[in-house]
């Protein structure tokens, strides 16, 4: 799946948290003003899939994703962040990547595809370690986009 596809360029920014929940709550509002929808529904579903186990994944990555009922395409937003917080991640170690992934409530195979892509991308070494030499938005969404071209089929974003 190509990142390009999943992610437009105005959807990934440098964002300050002091923490796990400021974090969500910030991602949930961006997300909600540029789905135009409500907040509340995106934030309960993140948290409850934190509770769940957290979904920092490891070397400063965290991939917090969740099912919104009536969403009707899925939604991407990265943040770099300036600062790493504690994310509760599977190593223990602070998150400074973030990537976020909202899909509609029928989207199985569509939410484990992104996943998958998602997280390869930013476990490549060379694109995590661009992602933190800038805090750039344009040069992000480069970084992020540079990764697809050396690998994975391109997919429709819905």
């Amino acid at each position: 799946m190509d990142m390009r596809q999943l992610i437009a360029p105005e959807d990934v920014i440098g964002l300050r948290a002091k923490g796990k929940m400021q974090l969500l709550q910030e991602l949930a509002r961006r997300a909600a003003k540029s789905l135009r929808i409500e907040v509340q529904p995106i934030l309960k579903a993140l948290t409850a899939r934190e509770e769940l186990g957290s979904t920092g994944v490891g070397h400063g990555i965290a991939l917090p994703h969740a099912r919104i009922p009536g969403l009707a395409r899925l939604f991407s937003l990265f943040a770099r962040l300036e600062k790493p917080i504690e994310f509760d991640a599977v190593d223990a170690r602070p998150v400074d990547l973030v990537f976020l992934l909202l899909v509609p409530a029928n989207a199985d195979k569509e939410h484990l595809a992104a996943l998958a892509s998602v997280s390869r991308c930013l476990r490549d070494p060379e694109t995590a370690r661009r992602l933190r030499a800038t805090s750039e938005p344009h040069a992000l969404y480069d970084a992020l986009a540079g990764t697809v071209l050396r690998g994975g089929a391109a997919a429709g974003r819905t």
